[in-house]
């Protein structure tokens, strides 16, 4: 599963049309899915400082296309787990999202980690980006 997830799903290898997919994926799904998982992630502040930093155009490319890839399969309903299954469905997606920001924390910065704090304080921000 580790070679799955690294090839297909965290492979920096997207190309801009392909980045540009899942970005629009991910700005369209990320607040909703994160209200159905939030409670069952144990970094929710990591999680959307990674949001963040995917949507930083100041992030290299390498690290937002894993990001994106990342958050996109987050958002995706149906996965290798489907979400739907009552305590396991977001068991994969931590997992991905666990892997995706362990290669790249570097680029994780104080920044994406301030926007973070503001949007999970306030539902306003939630509400006004998804």
């Amino acid at each position: 599963m580790h070679k799955v997830l690294f090839g297909e799903i965290l492979g920096p290898e997207a190309d801009e049309e392909k980045l540009a997919r899942r970005e629009k994926r991910v700005r369209g799904g990320f607040w909703r899915t994160f209200a159905r998982a939030a409670r069952r992630i144990p970094f929710v502040e990591d999680l959307v400082a990674a949001y963040y930093c995917a949507l930083d155009p100041q992030t290299p490319h390498r690290t937002r296309a894993i990001l994106l890839g990342a958050l996109a399969y987050f958002v995706l309903p149906t996965d290798f787990v489907p979400d739907f299954i009552a305590g396991f469905g977001f068991t994969d997606d931590v997992a991905v999202l666990a892997s995706a920001l362990s290669a790249v924390r570097a680029n994780l910065k104080q920044t994406h980690y301030a926007a973070a704090r503001r949007a999970l304080d306030d539902p306003q921000v939630q509400k006004d980006e998804g």
